[in-house]
């Protein structure tokens, strides 16, 4: 499933790849995939005879800005990779890492796409169609990015919820980027308790927190994306902790399923 090092592996392939390049024509055969009023001819009225010039992303989010007459830009492409999306250029793709969804290449897959005047193309392939393509999307909905978060902005966070730990680290209007595989691997690291009411946390646990936030995130980003955590393995029923051997606790936190040790997270 895509998390934020999914999306920063696409918007990286993006910016390799797909800036530069004029558009002259747009797919859209999925208008139930186009979000916030973006319609099949809207996306066909702006951005052929554009370009993308710049590929940014915050959280899991990607923003595509595209050129505009007399340097004043033109209109943000905004995509989101859901579930299990995955951003193909010219046969190169970056994204979802095909965990749980398949590597079958269907044409009904490409939920949206833009042709370039050379022949290339960039599309957004989804087989679970949990993902999304808008038009100049509102940016400010979302949290602080994950990879930059500093402590004061981590504190700020968690001190003014008492929700589930898990859940406010997952909620992208506070912190961008985070997914289920990601805030157990780095609560497991730490030793706190996924389901503990954030607002409990001492200044020491919140400062252990960022820690791990950062070093989890360039870790893993590092070994290939958010499916190569140490406790991913023992993500099953019956796992055991591979820190300590504990049988892990399965439960649901924050509406997703969780793996924690009781053991050393508390």
């Amino acid at each position: 499933m895509p998390e934020i090092l999914e999306a920063e592996e696409a918007r990286a392939l993006i910016e390799a790849r797909g800036l530069g390049r004029e558009i002259t024509t747009v797919d859209a055969p999925d208008a139930w995939y186009l979000k916030r009023g973006l319609t099949p001819r809207a996306a066909r009225a702006v951005l052929p005879g554009r370009s993308f010039v710049a590929a940014r992303r915050r959280g899991k989010q990607l923003f595509l800005d595209t050129d505009g007459v007399e340097d004043s830009g033109g209109p943000v492409l905004g995509l989101h990779l859901g579930m299990s999306g995955r951003v193909v250029i010219d046969g190169a793709a970056a994204g979802d890492p095909l965990r749980y969804a398949s590597n079958r290449d269907m044409p009904e897959w490409h939920r949206f796409a833009v042709r370039f005047v050379d022949g290339g193309r960039l599309s957004l392939r989804d087989p679970r169609r949990l993902g999304a393509v808008e038009l100049d999307p509102d940016e400010d909905r979302l949290g602080v990015d994950a990879i930059e978060i500093t402590l004061a902005q981590l504190r700020s966070v968690v001190a003014r919820s008492r929700a589930p730990l898990k859940a406010v680290l997952m909620d992208q209007a506070r912190v961008a980027g985070l997914g289920n595989l990601l805030v157990d691997e780095i609560l497991w690291r730490v030793g706190l308790d996924p389901a503990r009411p954030a607002n409990t946390l001492d200044a020491g646990e919140q400062a252990r927190l960022a820690r791990s936030i950062r070093q989890t995130l360039r870790t893993l980003g590092k070994r290939g994306g958010s499916h190569t955590g140490d406790l991913m393995a023992a993500r099953e029923p019956g796992g055991m902790c591979p820190k300590d051997g504990a049988p892990l606790l399965r439960r649901t936190v924050g509406g997703r399923t969780t793996y924690s040790c009781p053991r050393h997270q508390h």
